[in-house]
């Protein structure tokens, strides 16, 4: 007996798992390129250019994703959050409290001493000027008697020197907390060299070396780790120039106190010399930070200097980004955003909206949903009026479907012709199977469905293709009669004025996306009447503007509509008017259109007449009337008795469903 094959062995895939670094939420939803689309072209049928649309998009945002205003919004909320609750006096709070303190010990020392210095002291501390500032320069030499007093006496000092440095230096204020006499010499020699580096880049020398040398001797003063002298620059300018704004915000006396403390800290003047060395610096190296502007806060919580600089600095942040969100400005993208700016002030969610918008702008773009014109325009793709009809097509058939106890049919046996479509299987379906697509569709459902593609292709050679319901395909059939199809749109300006613009647009569209992909043996025209008309194709229509044009030329429409019908003289001819006011223009013999209101009766008669000659080629006529003019109800009703069509009045919202329903079943007739 002959030993049996060893079986296949089963190769295992490795997973390896990390912690998310950032970046994209490869978690998060794909963009919906449908609803942008479809938001994008109502904006574009109500009269907006495709760019401004798809701005408009950005900054309205979607259901499930904040646009660039909500942002915008959120940051000016923050600004004024900080504005609105943050005062500028912690500091000058934090040093009278310490000043007081240091006197109230000294009198009670004083207080238990008995000789006649004592007496004097006394005097001295009850006459101390009002003003903190001069106060602190009045007891700078004064000679303590009290430990505590000189303890707290010397915090103010320690506290101006540790603020002044915080302003300038992020988290000074607490790295300096009890700093030696070693500590801040090494804060002086650090000021020395870099305002020598600083000088010597403002006279345009090469800093390379001496950038080198500077940080390996003082870079643990900055952990940022700047490459260059010009980052180092950015890095410094900025809290500087919030340093300068802070100052700018006081009130003359608040300057006037500080200039006067500045000159206490760490006792000593010499550190407020070399950072207004240092401003100056910074301030002809990068002059547009805004060093001249202030903010006024007004809130309860009093903010130290370096918290105040940092607030000014999180201000001028958030102001930038208010203007990049905005978008307002030449050149404007949303590359221009700083993502590391905007985590700082909104947080993670923030980011994450913001690359969702600039992946659906980017793929609005790749995708080829825009293209331009022959005069340079930007107008919407093909391909995008291909989405946009479906979309629109797909609401107008949920109006026609929402009759209960219906269902779809469809026209098959001898007289049906396969349209080149197939579909799933629906139980009660009798058209003919695709065989084509059932059998591929089994295949690639027995490969998927199989762990070994392998054992899957030899048992498919050994034993054949097994068919499940899930796989079979139908081929769609219909009976096809050309029909020649003239839809006729009123673009006078009362369209706009009434708000039937957008619907009768979004009426075009839907019937040119269910003749182009469902009927494509009928030949579908449109023509646009106002005071004159002319034929025009579906891109243009959803992108024509409203303008100021008194007139309604259905004369001039007609004679156009009669052009396309002789065009295709076997096929069954089907004309659709849509509009909302009587014939108020016709050409006249010259080809100039003549308007006059109330309707002129030479009007009447001409519309009358290519009417009459409409019916004489045996088209079906449909009058879609908008609105309540009663004129327009007479001469409709009128008309259609005359040449045997028919009058729809809809409402807005069920325009579309009443002229793709009409079709269909003007196609229904024929069949029948």
């Amino acid at each position: 007996m002959a030993d049996k094959p060893a079986p296949p062995r089963r190769s295992f895939h490795r997973a390896r798992y990390q912690r998310y670094t950032g970046g994209p939420d490869p978690l998060a939803p794909p963009v919906d390129l449908r609803e942008a689309l479809r938001e994008i072209g109502d904006d574009v049928m109500a009269g907006s250019s495709p760019q401004r649309a798809l701005r408009e998009y950005l900054r309205r945002g979607s259901q499930n994703m904040r646009g660039l205003d909500k942002l915008r919004e959120q940051i000016n909320r923050r600004r004024q959050e900080l504005l609105r609750n943050r005062n500028l006096d912690g500091t000058f709070q934090e040093i009278r409290e310490l000043l007081d303190r240091a006197v109230l010990e000294e009198r009670k020392q004083l207080a238990r001493d008995l000789d006649d210095d004592a007496r004097f002291a006394e005097m001295q501390i009850g006459n101390l000027p009002t003003s903190t500032a001069q106060a602190v320069e009045e007891l700078s030499n004064y000679d303590w008697r009290s430990a505590q007093a000189r303890e707290d006496f010397e915090k103010i000092k320690d506290l101006l020197g540790r603020e002044l440095l915080d302003q300038r230096f992020a988290g000074m204020k607490q790295a300096m907390e009890g700093a030696t006499d070693a500590d801040r010499q090494r804060i002086s020699d650090m000021l020395t060299d870099l305002n020598k580096l600083l000088d010597a880049h403002n006279r345009g020398e090469d800093t390379g070396e001496q950038f080198s040398e500077f940080m390996d001797k003082h870079g643990d003063f900055f952990p940022e780790n700047p490459q260059n002298t010009e980052e180092l620059i950015d890095l410094l300018a900025q809290r500087a120039a919030a340093a300068q704004q802070f100052y700018n915000s006081l009130t003359p006396e608040q300057r006037a106190e500080l200039d006067q403390l500045s000159q206490q800290a760490f006792g000593s003047p010499e550190l407020m010399s070399q950072l207004a060395q240092m401003d100056s610096a910074l301030r002809q190296a990068r002059p547009g930070l805004g060093w001249d502007e202030s903010s006024d806060f007004s809130g309860g919580q009093g903010m130290g200097l370096g918290e105040g600089a940092a607030a000014l600095h999180d201000i001028g942040e958030l102001d930038a980004l208010s203007e990049q969100l905005s978008q307002q400005y030449s050149g404007a993208g949303l590359d221009d955003i700083d993502l590391e700016a905007l985590m700082r002030q909104l947080g993670e969610e923030a980011v994450v909206d913001v690359r969702r918008l600039a992946e659906l702008d980017k793929a609005l773009r790749d995708e080829g949903f825009f293209d331009r014109s022959a005069d340079g325009e930007f107008r919407l793709s093909p391909k995008a009026m291909r989405q946009l009809g479906q979309s629109i097509f797909k609401d107008v058939a949920e109006q026609m479907s929402g009759r209960g106890g219906e269902r779809q049919t469809r026209n098959s046996g001898r007289l049906g012709e396969p349209t080149g479509a197939s579909r799933e299987w629906q139980f009660g379906d009798t058209d003919p199977w695709d065989v084509t697509r059932t059998v591929s569709n089994a295949v690639l459902r027995t490969l998927s469905e199989s762990g070994e593609p392998s054992i899957a292709v030899r048992d498919i050679a050994e034993g054949g293709v097994r068919i499940d319901v899930r796989d079979v395909e139908v081929s769609e059939t219909e009976s096809r009669t050309q029909a020649a199809v003239v839809l006729l749109v009123d673009t006078s300006f009362s369209m706009e004025m009434e708000g039937r613009w957008t619907p009768m647009k979004r009426t075009a569209i839907a019937l040119n996306h269910l003749v182009s992909t469902r009927f494509r043996s009928d030949e579908l025209h449109l023509i646009a009447f106002g005071r004159h008309a002319r034929t025009i194709d579906i891109a243009e229509l959803t992108g024509l503007q409203p303008r100021w044009e008194q007139g309604t030329n259905l004369h001039h429409a007609l004679l156009l509509a009669q052009r396309h019908l002789r065009r295709f003289p076997n096929a069954q001819p089907v004309v659709l008017v849509v509009t909302d006011g009587e014939p108020t223009a016709h050409l006249d013999p010259s080809g100039e259109p003549f308007f006059f209101y109330p309707p002129h009766p030479q009007t009447i008669a001409l519309t009358v007449r290519e009417l009459d000659h409409i019916s004489r080629l045996g088209a079906q006529v449909t009058f879609f009337r908008l609105g309540e003019d009663l004129g327009l109800a007479r001469f409709i009703d009128q008309i259609a008795r005359r040449i045997g069509g028919r009058v729809v009045a809809p409402d807005l919202d069920g325009l579309g469903a009443a002229v793709v329903g009409d079709y269909l079943n003007s196609r229904a007739r024929r069949r029948g």
